[in-house]
């Protein structure tokens, strides 16, 4: 009798407290749960088994990267849908603990032992990360930023098109190309910069060299750029030449802490500081501080998270820690902006750009998915199945209001007072 999807929806919710909200489709061929929504496909009993030995959000990943779990029906309803279940619990939902001191969650735990029979913990998929510590060493954090970013430039290419430019593109309307779109975004950042003739820019974090590039050649401006990632760095240096601007960008494999050749008129930080952390982060704002000119500009592009009830606690994302960035945290808009303030910059301008993120991570996604057998063969299927994850969960993120994105425009203002901002700042569109 072909009935596990039954069973297994019956104990899931026994366990959880609450209905849920997508079919079950089980190894056996049955099927459970809401008509029409989309089917969470448990193809074999080791999906179980992972989610047995650790559940939540990290047993739903691995089953996902191994392949044990897929989706059938529209990707971005389905987490939408599940997300009531990872991330809406509540700051009052009880803990595992509470929950099995329960019977009936009890007995639906022993349900799913038998059903996952033998009990046996699972390999984690070879993607994922053994994460030591958060310390943010330069030693850590270029092993960090090697995972995420030495995928390979081929595979990156699919992903985010001939601009290949990693972070939120700044959309002019909602069907724009998405190159249009990141060229707009670059030359906002130029904008807030007052990038001139003749100035100098750091490009902290630059990736593949698009802002390094931008900046160069459509201001004037003398670009350093420094990443850790020594494909990003070979990738870039190879696009400046193709664009004839070896004489005014250097890319520099070279962490933030180490240079030494300020001062320098602006600094960009696009999609950097999430790498930080939040024990390092009064550090890196002191850094860009002092390597800046006084009446520099500093543009801080940063994605950024709700408030939590205890901001003492440490929390991470078990997912985005094992799979896809390292060491990264995330803090809310209001502590990135005290930071920098304790650096000794002048905030002027906060500006959030979050829905403009959930529309570049779907074209992302929709590039990934069109590409899909290359990028699995350059990199493997269960990274691929990692970024196409991640990428959509983090639309249905920024869409929910779960975490946002921030441009925060700094000013190194001089003993005098006198930051040259203008009276009316907001000219750059």
């Amino acid at each position: 009798m072909q009935d596990a999807a039954l069973r297994l929806k019956t104990l899931l919710e026994q366990l959880l407290g609450v209905p849920l909200p997508v079919r079950l489709r089980a190894w056996d061929g049955s099927e459970a749960g809401p008509p029409g929504a989309p089917a969470l496909v448990v193809r074999n009993r080791r999906a179980v088994r992972r989610l047995l030995w650790k559940p939540g959000e990290l047993g739903l990943a691995r089953a996902w990267v191994a392949g044990d779990l897929t989706v059938d029906g529209d990707f971005y309803t389905a987490l939408d849908l599940m997300s009531g279940l990872v991330w809406d619990r509540g700051e009052d939902a009880r803990s595992l603990g509470e929950t099995l001191r329960d019977p009936e969650a009890r007995a639906a735990v022993r349900g799913l032992v038998m059903m996952a029979w033998p009990p046996l913990p699972p390999a984690p998929p070879r993607e994922e990360v053994r994460r030591r510590s958060h310390l943010h060493t330069k030693r850590t954090d270029r092993r960090a930023i090697s995972h995420h970013y030495d995928v390979g430039n081929d595979f990156y290419e699919i992903v985010l098109g001939p601009s290949m430019v990693y972070s939120c593109a700044y959309w002019p309307a909602p069907d724009a190309t998405l190159e249009d779109a990141q060229r707009d975004k670059l030359e906002l950042i130029a904008r807030k910069l007052d990038l001139k003739p003749g100035g100098r820019l750091l490009d902290v974090g630059c990736g593949w060299g698009s802002m390094a590039i931008h900046a160069a050649r459509e201001h004037g401006v003398s670009v350093v750029g420094v990443t850790l990632s020594h494909e990003q760095a070979a990738y870039a240096r190879k696009r400046v030449a193709d664009e004839g601007l070896t004489d005014r960008v250097e890319i520099r494999v070279q962490d933030y802490r180490d240079v030494a050749d300020g001062p320098y008129d602006a600094i960009s930080s696009v999609g950097m500081a999430e790498h930080v952390g939040s024990e390092r982060y009064l550090e890196y704002a002191r850094t860009l501080f002092t390597l800046l000119k006084p009446g520099g500009r500093l543009l801080n592009h940063q994605i950024g998270r709700r408030p939590r009830r205890d901001e003492s606690a440490y929390e991470v994302d078990e997912f985005i820690d094992a799979y896809v960035f390292p060491d990264g945290e995330l803090a809310p808009i209001g502590s990135t902006v005290t930071q920098l303030e304790r650096a000794g910059f002048g905030v002027r301008d906060v500006e959030s750009i979050r829905e403009h993120y959930a529309l570049t991570l779907r074209r992302w996604v929709a590039n990934l998915e069109a590409g899909w057998p290359l990028a699995v063969r350059l990199t493997s299927p269960g990274r691929a199945r990692v970024w196409r994850l991640y990428m959509a969960a983090s639309a249905v993120a920024f869409e929910r209001n779960r975490i946002g994105v921030n441009q925060v425009l700094a000013v190194r203002t001089p003993e005098s007072g006198a930051s040259g901002m203008p009276l009316r700042a907001r000219t750059w569109g």
